[in-house]
């Protein structure tokens, strides 16, 4: 069923910009790969003929405990899937497939953050069984919430 998903490679993170644009925020791009390389991030690449088209991370500490607790909870951060490659299926795969492998890993629960305004992403974590709300916020990209799912 996971085919065409596996963990990025250090070295293949330059595939990346095919899926989100890692010029535009530089801080954010080093922040990406510092994680990866101290292995707090463990990105998952879906790949179509060797072309990167989706991704999602699991985050192992984000330093709140509403995200992430050692040993229990770990963070679904970064579902991103190329807008020519929208509303097939992509999201909704990757979704499970990190889900999954949480669940493997001995993790009980996954959170995850969205953005009020994101309906899409709403509508495709209520589906994914993301049902109890952590935490309604704001910051400067707006309303968002904090959403768990048991494993």
């Amino acid at each position: 069923m996971y085919e065409h998903i596996h963990p990025l490679q250090r070295i293949d993170f330059h595939k990346c910009a095919n899926i989100w644009d890692i010029e535009k925020n530089p801080a954010f791009t080093a922040h990406f790969v510092r994680e990866l390389e101290n292995g707090n991030r463990t990105t998952y690449i879906y790949d179509l003929d060797g072309a990167f088209v989706g991704e999602i991370s699991l985050v192992r500490d984000m330093q709140d405990p509403d995200y992430t607790v050692a040993n229990q909870r770990v963070y679904l951060s970064r579902l991103v899937v190329k807008d020519t490659y929208r509303r097939r299926g992509i999201g909704r795969e990757l979704v499970s497939f990190a889900c999954k492998t949480a669940k493997d890993l001995g993790y009980r629960e996954i959170s995850v953050g969205v953005d009020l305004d994101n309906y899409g992403a709403l509508r495709l974590y209520a589906i994914s069984g993301f049902h109890t709300i952590l935490f309604v916020g704001e910051d400067s990209d707006g309303q968002y919430l904090k959403l768990l799912k048991h494993l």
